[in-house]
């Protein structure tokens, strides 16, 4: 296709993306804020921060630059949710009114409780793509197989991402639940958490996995609750995902988990390192009071994040609720 195509952010998802793309498209502007990298990347074709071992195609230009993305046709937002309204609003007055904008993040506004896609309507439209799935950055750069959903409120937009996306490995499926494939994107950190924190203080496999479900089933009252479709948390973006990422060690959120179960917390500031669900948890709690619903595995996490319950007696009195 001959178009051009913005990816914001340089990190592992929005470097993926860019290689992912690169063989649809006429050219890539990767936009990052580092010029070490930038330079790097188009003098040598690495972005040795993420993905040392393979180079990059020759259709991919960094730039420091926002205004290199007036003429794009597309852009994804491969950034954290915190960045999302300073970069929309650095993009309000430079890109093109017709421009799709992709959000690929999983987090939620606090205390606004707005997802990223309500930001984005601030700024432009309502016609956003949303795109969440089971999806390991480093898989995709792999090019290896791999399956995804996006959604928007114009199938048009939806159509033409899908385009852009999909390749022999790389499978896009379209479903219309805008409002719920990004709950499930933000859901699934809490229930990774939850699952983490159990593995954290050795909680036996019976028991571990009957928190996964119990999350399975919260996660599917939330979504109905507050709007979405029950059957978006039957996709890819939402048991898949969820499975994945409550499973699996490359797993950020599950690894936050982890140390929160051990009582062994970090300095994510300090390390650079960004855990969506612990910035979600905060909205999600917020959400459930507000709308009336009920959720252990929300509660569980709270308790053990926010107001530092002792994860053995948070367990405890999720388990007493279990049935």
């Amino acid at each position: 296709m001959n178009i051009t195509v913005g990816v914001i952010g340089a990190g592992a998802l929005g470097t993926a993306i860019s290689q992912n793309i690169s063989g649809n498209v006429a050219e890539i502007i990767l936009l990052l804020r580092n010029k070490e990298l930038c330079d790097e990347i188009n003098n040598c074709r690495y972005n040795s921060q993420y993905y040392p071992n393979y180079k990059l195609k020759d259709n991919i230009k960094a730039t420091l630059e926002v205004g290199d993305l007036s003429n794009c046709d597309i852009i994804f937002l491969a950034i954290p949710s915190s960045a999302f309204r300073k970069t929309l609003k650095d993009l309000q007055d430079i890109v093109k009114k017709d421009v799709i904008i992709v959000t690929t993040a999983k987090g939620i506004e606090y205390p606004s409780l707005k997802t990223m896609g309500n930001l984005i309507e601030e700024y432009f439209d309502e016609n956003y793509v949303a795109l969440s799935g089971p999806n390991f950055a480093s898989e995709i750069m792999l090019n290896l197989p791999t399956v995804t959903n996006i959604a928007s409120k114009s199938y048009e937009n939806s159509v033409k991402v899908k385009k852009v996306l999909s390749t022999k490995q790389f499978k896009v499926k379209i479903i219309e639940d805008i409002y719920g494939i990004e709950l499930c994107g933000i859901l699934k950190n809490i229930n990774a958490i939850a699952n983490g924190i159990c593995e954290g203080i050795n909680i036996n496999e019976n028991a571990r996995f009957a928190v996964l479900t119990k999350g399975f089933n919260d996660t599917i009252t939330i979504i109905k609750a507050i709007g979405g479709e029950s059957e978006t948390v039957h996709e890819y973006c939402g048991f898949g995902d969820l499975i994945l990422t409550s499973t699996s060690r490359e797993s950020r959120n599950h690894t936050l988990g982890i140390l929160y179960g051990q009582r062994l917390i970090i300095n994510e500031n300090a390390n650079g390192v960004v855990f969506e669900g612990k910035n979600s948890i905060k909205a999600i709690r917020d959400i459930c009071l507000k709308n009336n619903i009920h959720s252990d595995i929300v509660n569980f996490v709270y308790d053990v994040m926010i107001r530092k319950v002792t994860p053995t007696i948070a367990f405890n009195n999720l388990w007493e609720n279990m049935e």
